[in-house]
């Protein structure tokens, strides 16, 4: 089962299907059903600028600072596509960066596993209960 560690609440926002694009500086040829992980790093200026974000461009209402989960998985997504910048058609896709395209995402219930840069295989003990709780398709079965 193949992950894509991503900061929050960046994670929270596209396991919760706000958000499509998830920025990276390098594309993929990935196309699939991955798991989700909230990397444990985020600090509370990088938290307020997201939510000065929100504030300015959605009605969207993070869960708070002390209680965003980090450090596992959170949610399942398809990645579609990868576009480059120059074919921007979100607001999530950020000037001069590739964005993966979502689809299809869900939250599942946190399950802790510790994260990696670009994709990553998660344990098989966690991918096992992963599968017993969501089936393959939900568990990202398709790598």
């Amino acid at each position: 089962m193949k992950a894509l560690s991503i900061r929050q609440p960046w994670a929270w926002l596209i396991a919760n299907g706000y958000k499509d694009i998830e920025n990276r500086t390098w594309p993929t040829k990935f196309r699939g059903r991955v798991l989700i992980h909230a990397s444990k790093g985020m600090t509370r200026a990088e938290y307020e600028d997201v939510e000065d974000f929100l504030d300015d461009f959605t009605q969207i209402t993070l869960p708070a600072f002390d209680v965003i989960e980090r450090g596992g998985i959170v949610g399942v997504a398809t990645i579609t596509h990868c576009a480059p910048s120059d074919m921007r058609a979100s607001l999530w896709h950020m000037e001069g960066q590739f964005g993966f395209q979502i689809a299809d995402a869900k939250p599942l219930p946190f399950v802790a596993c510790k994260g990696a840069l670009g994709f990553f295989d998660v344990p098989k003990e966690i991918a096992a209960h992963l599968l017993a709780l969501h089936g393959p398709k939900e568990a990202a079965c398709n790598t």
